[in-house]
């Protein structure tokens, strides 16, 4: 696990020593990511630099690597599962070796496969490579999301890439502008989703797809996706668990290959206990798990934790988070280096500083919700769905303006909007943080003339995917919907950034590309069956993972901020969201922000979820745009 980072300068006659001194601040910025060495080459217009944490090839995989003549480079960021499968068929070819990297094995993949190179790859990753030659650049993300990339072209005519947006800023070709369209997106989702990058003019690879850069042009293509919609109607369910639990068996042995010590997140669901299980099973040593819990007895998980550390033999190690550890709050925004309202990256964060004490790889659960259809909304979006068959002119010439005009905080007012929409756009709404209604109270007149009515920029994102993804089955149209979305930018962005930030990398088996395109064939009246979500995992895991487990209620990561938020940080956030420069951004109403604190602080409504979003928003503006 690494990162990368590089540009490619328009400038021919500019100085070595110049470029050489910046790629070292750009390398030395996410330092965090590869504590052990840095390795950069300043060459031409090329500058490639990266920052290692050594896993695999601890004594020669020195990065960049270079092909046999030097003609081309690489640096790379992630795991390459199956390199040791590819090496023997690219030596055959006549590709000449000189480390035992993953690393090597993708240049010379791409020397001999091409762009096609990405679909021989098992694993996460984010690479680039420069060619000497023709003087173009590589670059390419792995299918699900693991791994980070950004880009940007600047006014000055550079290439500039990087694991995370900071190198770029770094680079100081970047401005710090607001992209509009992105600040809707966030206060929609509560993340800024892959299509967008809150910077202007900078972009994020897309997952799944290659990019390359040549003759001062950008060229961008999708080589995977996610093929929901089209279920193979042939195996039966004891078939479909049988292969599930073998490609998961499957997928969690290629991820045990480490020259460090390796240990996995345990937090009592379904998700993690599968991993862990599986791992024990492959494992001729105990299993080194770590669990995070609360004071709050309703948000404690670790009692499940605890039974399956039990019935698994593990080596299990706990800690407790208490708000007193919201001093790591602006440590933490200073991670993402975009505004991130998942809350539990909090216990994430956490939770991988303890791990990072006794491992130096963890092996997690995420990714089994969006595979298998997880979530309690899938339940509640299906219950929705009748009122689909109200014809579309009552729906939305009656219901959506009684659902508009009812007074703030009238009971059934939320309801009846969400129902008066159509199925994609009323999955949208429930699942937003700020829906379209709510960010129209949000924002003042100054940011929506500033948008220029050009809508919400979430509702773009999903009806571009709604076209593209299953038409037919409406679950598989949810999870495509969140394999593009939540997926890759909170999950896995969560993931990354907060373990790298201990400098601990995590696996992520239940997203194995293999595994996703069987569970993608599987019928979704098996991975939602009746009220019973999961329901294939869960007869493949039966017998291993305890039923206590399998068949509890679900309770996610959930982190008790109305809690904290109604006590400890109180005053903290009110004196933030009503401070002057704040108000002075001049994109949210005082007004409106004056009612969500006095109606969370007065008992009436939870907007703790809301205060949240919009106070780490606030850290963000402090530390990336007033610094």
């Amino acid at each position: 696990m690494c990162g990368i980072t590089g540009f490619i300068t328009h400038d021919r006659e500019a100085s070595v020593e110049a470029r050489d001194d910046l790629l070292d601040r750009m390398c030395r910025s996410i330092e965090y990511r590869g504590p052990d060495e840095q390795g950069t080459l300043v060459r031409g217009r090329a500058a490639l630099g990266m920052r290692r944490l050594s896993i695999i090839d601890i004594r020669t995989g020195q990065q960049p690597i270079f092909n046999e003549d030097e003609s081309r480079a690489i640096v790379f960021n992630g795991e390459i599962y199956n390199f040791q499968e590819l090496r023997p068929e690219l030596e055959a070819a006549g590709h000449n070796f000189k480390t035992n990297s993953d690393t090597e094995v993708i240049l010379h993949a791409f020397e001999e496969f091409g762009e096609e190179c990405v679909k021989r790859l098992r694993g996460m990753f984010a690479f680039a490579i420069w060619d000497f030659r023709d003087q173009s650049l590589f670059l390419a993300r792995d299918r699900a999301g693991k791994k980070p990339l950004f880009y940007t072209r600047t006014p000055q005519g550079d290439f500039v890439f990087g694991s995370e947006l900071k190198t770029l800023l770094v680079h100081g070709q970047t401005p710090r502008q607001v992209d509009l369209s992105a600040l809707d997106a966030y206060l929609t989702f509560g993340y800024v989703p892959e299509e967008f990058c809150i910077l202007k003019g900078v972009e994020k690879l897309q997952p799944g797809h290659w990019l390359k850069f040549a003759d001062g042009s950008i060229t961008t293509k999708q080589y995977w996706d996610f093929e929901l919609g089209n279920p193979d109607p042939g195996p039966d369910e004891n078939e479909w668990a049988e292969m599930v639990r073998a490609k998961i068996t499957d997928a969690v042995r290629a991820r045990l290959i480490s020259e460090v010590p390796l240990g996995a997140f345990l937090s009592g669901g379904v998700d993690s206990s599968t991993v862990v299980g599986v791992m024990s099973q492959l494992s001729d040593r105990p299993v080194k798990t770590f669990s995070i819990g609360f004071e709050e007895d309703s948000f404690d998980e670790l009692k499940f934790a605890r039974l399956a550390s039990k019935r698994f033999g593990t080596d299990h190690h706990e800690f407790i988070v208490t708000p007193d550890l919201f001093d790591v709050l602006d440590k933490i925004v200073t991670h993402f280096d975009e505004p991130f309202a998942d809350q539990s990256s909090l216990p994430t964060f956490m939770l991988s500083k303890m791990a990072r004490e006794h491992v130096t790889v963890v092996l997690s659960g995420d990714g089994g919700d969006e595979l298998f259809g997880g979530y309690s909304r899938y339940l509640i979006e299906r219950s929705r769905d009748r009122f689909s068959a109200i014809p579309r002119a009552i729906r939305s010439g009656l219901m959506r303006p009684i659902g508009q005009i009812l007074p703030h905080g009238t009971i059934g007012k939320n309801f009846i909007y969400n129902i008066s929409l159509d199925p994609v756009e009323r999955y949208l709404d429930s699942v937003s943080s700020f829906n379209q209604a709510r960010r129209s109270q949000l924002y003042t007149g100054d940011l929506k003339v500033a948008m220029n009515g050009s809508g919400s920029a979430a509702a773009s994102i999903f009806e571009e995917l709604s076209k593209k993804g299953p038409q037919r089955d409406p679950l598989a149209r949810l999870l495509y919907l969140d394999c593009k979305t939540y997926l890759p930018g909170d999950i896995l962005t969560k993931v990354d950034r907060m373990t790298m930030a201990s400098s601990l990398e995590a696996r992520v088996p239940l997203l194995d590309h293999e595994l996703i395109d069987l569970v993608t064939r599987i019928p979704s009246d098996l991975k939602l069956k009746g009220s019973d979500p999961k329901y294939i995992l869960k007869k493949a895991m039966k017998g291993l993972v305890p039923d206590e487990i399998l068949y509890r209620e679900k309770q996610g990561f959930g982190v008790p901020v109305g809690e904290w938020i109604n006590r400890q940080l109180r005053s903290r956030i009110d004196e933030d969201l009503s401070n002057k420069r704040t108000i002075e951004r001049g994109y949210f109403d005082p007004a409106y922000l004056k009612i969500l604190r006095k109606e969370h602080a007065e008992g009436r409504r939870d907007h703790s979820n809301s205060l949240w979003v919009l106070w780490m928003l606030e850290l963000w503006f402090r530390a990336y745009i007033d610094a």
